[in-house]
Order: structure tokens, then C-alpha cells, then sequence
């Protein structure tokens, strides 16, 4: 058997990253911050596709190779229905078909939000506009004034309000932004592909701090990102 460690900061920032929010089992993708919980809390559960032991789910599928079952390729994210439900019928859910979800579940996800790729940049920037204006909204009147410092005062009620609309509002919204520009990068300029590029690093750090806990050095939110598209 292979000896069990814990899952590392990094492949669970890219399972929360990749997944972004939902279950990637394609006639699931139900949302892993349920609303009814407030938004603040995840019931997701990152299940391995070929198991540590000899004779768990999946387990005739190990390669014949050293097999690391803790790497991000071995782990899918989903909620606990779906993770009972694919290791209790492995037969009916083997590995290609797990990993076909998550290989293909950006996609799903985005057909099933309605994300699609457009004509045209006015449309595109009709797409995101309403969004981030509602992150700025949020931003503008819950953001804390004392700075970066203000997550590690578990008194401060400031920090769980901005903590919780972080995880309820803004996360979802940069993930469905993210989506919708990826789906037409075609008709972004080169500036604003760059400019895409600082965003998506300022989404992973947002998710390093309120998915995984570790206080990252996330960059700012590049101002340009206001007006991508015009």
C-alpha cells in the first residue's frame, strides 16, 4: 500500500482551481459552496481515481510503474454523493471515465451557466461588466480598512464578513469572469491578454487565501481588467 500523506496547498489550489466551485461529475456540477451553508463552506472532497490500497475502487487500474495516488493527475474534486457514488460502482465509473470528466469539465460547466463565445467584444464585455460591477460593490463596502493584516484577528467581525462574501460572491464571480474570457481570448488584443494573465494570477491567490488557508502573495487586481473589452 502506499503510504498516505497529506494532500499538498498546491494540488489542492489546482483541484479548487480547476474545478472552479462545482463537482466535476458532468450530470452533477452542483456548486461546492452551497448557498444554503451561507457560501462560506465547502462540501467538496477530492477523490482519488486509482486508490492507495490494493483493493479499493479502481485499484486494477494502478500502473505497473512507482505511483504517486496524491498527485493533482490521481485526484478529481466532487461532492460527497458523487464520491459515494463512483467509489461504491467502480465498475460503472473507471478511470478514463473520471478523468474524462475533468478534462472536459470547464466546458460542461460553462454550457451549463450559459457561457458561450460571442460575435463580438460588445458582447463579450456586456458578459463581464455586470459581474465585476458587482465585485467592485461588494469590494467598495465590505473590503477591510486595516489592510492585509486584518484575516489573522479572529475578533475582528470585519474579517468574517469580508472572508465570507469572498467565498459566497466574489470567487464565483471571478470564476464564471475567467470562463467567459477564456471562451473568447480570440477577440481579446495582445495588451489585454496580458492584462488576463495578471487577473488569473490575482484569482489564484484570492483562492490560495479563502479555499486553501495559506497566505499567499496574490498580486493586485490589474486595473485594466475594468475596462477589457471596451
Amino acid at each position: 500500500m502506499a503510504d498516505r500523506k497529506a494532500i499538498s496547498t498546491a494540488t489542492r489550489l489546482r483541484l479548487f482551481a480547476a474545478a472552479s466551485g462545482y463537482c466535476q461529475k458532468p450530470d452533477c456540477l452542483d456548486a461546492l459552496f452551497p448557498a444554503e451553508m451561507g457560501g462560506d463552506k465547502h462540501i467538496a472532497e477530492m477523490a482519488h481515481v486509482i486508490p492507495h490500497g490494493d483493493a479499493g475502487p479502481r485499484h486494477e487500474d494502478r500502473p505497473a510503474e512507482d505511483f504517486d495516488p496524491d498527485t493533482f493527475e490521481n485526484l478529481i474534486l466532487l461532492c460527497p454523493t458523487c464520491h459515494t457514488t463512483i467509489d461504491k460502482d467502480p465498475e460503472a465509473y473507471p478511470r478514463n471515465i473520471l478523468l474524462d470528466w475533468k478534462a472536459n469539465h470547464l466546458g460542461r460547466l460553462a454550457l451549463k451557466q450559459g457561457i458561450k463565445a460571442y460575435d463580438n467584444r460588445e458582447q463579450v464585455r456586456a458578459a463581464v461588466a455586470g459581474i465585476m460591477a458587482e465585485n467592485r460593490a461588494i469590494w467598495e463596502k465590505f473590503a477591510p480598512e486595516e489592510g492585509s493584516g486584518f484575516e489573522y484577528d479572529p475578533e475582528s467581525g470585519t474579517a468574517a464578513a469580508w472572508d465570507h462574501r469572498m467565498r459566497s460572491v466574489i470567487l464565483p464571480n471571478h470564476y464564471r469572469t475567467l470562463a467567459i474570457i477564456e471562451a473568447n481570448l480570440g477577440l481579446a488584443t495582445a495588451d489585454e491578454r496580458r492584462t488576463f494573465a495578471e487577473y488569473q494570477e490575482h484569482v489564484r491567490g484570492l483562492s490560495e487565501r479563502h479555499v486553501c488557508g495559506v497566505a499567499g502573495r496574490a498580486i493586485r487586481f490589474p486595473d485594466l481588467m475594468e475596462g477589457i473589452f471596451t
